[in-house]
């Protein structure tokens, strides 16, 4: 029998494979009504999956006890914690693969920025060293012709000797002023393009600034990323130890879940020998009753289309684990599951399914407290039902009940998991899956 102190744990375990529940939040207005009610809708879903991963871990370690079934719940829940760790960790490398691609797309922007900045310094300075040359000569232009070097048109005409020296002179102006003309329209120029240049420059600049404010919130994001990425794989890298260190206790407990499992069948094997022999006393009961004209095989109480009415204090009836083969959690082969688990929480009435008479109210082992109901013969064979791992019982052998009688009280005695009504049919002494008889 598991202890409550080890049951409680095991249960804040199965905590861990379930994903956290739907809060229901936010103002409440007309607006919002659909809202909270998906909301609810969700939460109502998500706790409708909790409950059915907890039955299920629970379904699972029927059949062990102790340490053994702690050890598994707690492998069962690291187990579940490796996928979302695994995924946050493969989350934070990818973010740390973004931030490092965009920092480096920023890094190269900045460095064709500096370049653009420094090609614009350059320019700027040739254009300056250019325009200070203009000026020095267009001063020089200005100092000749304060000392009297005129080379007016009217200068060129008077002071002329002759033709020929007029022509020589007249050519000497016009370049001269063809030269003047040039100058000034290069300096214009030049003063033109050192502007567009100093607004480039400035632009430029401005984008560097953003650039490196960028780059170093990329540097922030890229730290926050791969220490994400550090902190996931350490995260995996613990519950891998944790896994490792699990199974290395389980393995060391093999012994005494073979141990269990024999005395699980030992206690069928014994369970099925009472049964035989309580069968065959009915068969000369019958035989007995035949011959002096008295039967008692007409059917009990149960359900319209039933044999048998709800056992259980859940209304309608929940099954939490069904009849058949299930694969072992530890030992890693299949078993029989030779009757239907239902939902019944500590302390909850159990009640006689169908009217009969009980043949035993005593613990046996892996079954815990069990009552046995005799229901005669039915259809020509032998109709019995158990109700098992209660925590007290209300009747005692040879008691007759009916259906719907009390019988005791849903418990977690012997090799459970967790407080449930297992419910068993048996024809002939054989089990069979009770969900047809029970009408469901």
């Amino acid at each position: 029998m598991i202890a409550p102190q080890a049951r409680r744990r095991g249960q804040v375990l199965v905590a861990a494979l379930t994903s956290v529940l739907v809060l229901l939040g936010g103002v409440t207005s007309a607006a919002s009504a659909d809202d909270l009610s998906n909301k609810r809708k969700q939460a109502e879903q998500q706790i409708a999956t909790n409950d059915a991963a907890q039955e299920a871990l629970d379904a699972s370690l029927e059949g062990l006890s102790g340490d053994l079934a702690v050890a598994a719940a707690e492998l069962a829940a690291i187990q579940a914690q490796l996928p979302a760790a695994q995924q946050k960790l493969a989350d934070a490398k990818a973010a740390l693969a973004t931030a490092q691609r965009q920092a480096q797309l920023i890094a190269d922007q900045l460095a064709d920025a500096k370049a653009q900045e420094a090609t614009l310094g350059d320019t700027i300075a040739t254009t300056d060293a250019r325009q200070a040359e203009i000026r020095a000569s267009i001063g020089q232009m200005a100092r000749v012709a304060a000392r009297g070097g005129d080379v007016s048109e009217l200068s060129v005409v008077l002071g002329a000797t002759d033709s020929a020296d007029f022509v020589a002179r007249y050519a000497m102006a016009s370049t001269a002023q063809r030269t003047q003309q040039q100058v000034l329209d290069e300096l214009a120029t030049l003063a033109s393009a050192n502007r567009n240049s100093e607004t480039r420059l400035a632009a430029v600049r401005d984008k560097i600034t953003q650039l490196k404010a960028a780059a170093d919130q990329k540097v922030i994001e890229a730290d926050q990323a791969r220490q994400d990425a550090a902190d996931a794989k350490a995260q995996i890298d613990a519950l891998v130890l944790q896994q490792q260190q699990k199974q290395a206790s389980i393995q060391g407990q093999i012994a005494q879940a073979q141990e269990q499992e024999a005395q699980l069948a030992a206690d069928r094997a014994a369970l099925e020998a009472d049964l035989a022999a309580i069968i065959e006393q009915q068969r000369i009961q019958r035989e007995k009753e035949k011959a002096s004209g008295n039967s008692t095989t007409t059917p009990g109480t149960a359900l319209p289309g039933a044999w048998f009415s709800n056992p259980s204090a859940t209304s309608p009836i929940y099954v939490t684990s069904e009849y058949g083969w299930r694969l072992h959690p530890v030992l890693g082969y299949w078993r029989m599951h030779s009757g239907i688990d239902l939902r019944d929480y500590c302390g909850q009435p159990v009640y006689a399914g169908r009217d009969g008479t009980v043949v035993w109210a005593k613990y046996r082992s892996g079954y815990g407290n069990q009552v046995m109901v005799d229901h005669g013969w039915v259809n020509n064979v032998s109709l019995m039902s158990s109700y098992n791992h209660m925590s007290s019982f209300a009747v005692s052998a040879g008691t007759h009940v009916s259906a719907g009688q009390l019988i005791g009280r849903a418990g977690n005695t012997g090799t459970s998991a967790a407080c449930h009504l297992h419910f068993e049919v048996y024809l002939n002494g054989a089990t069979v899956n009770p969900r047809s008889y029970l009408g469901i």
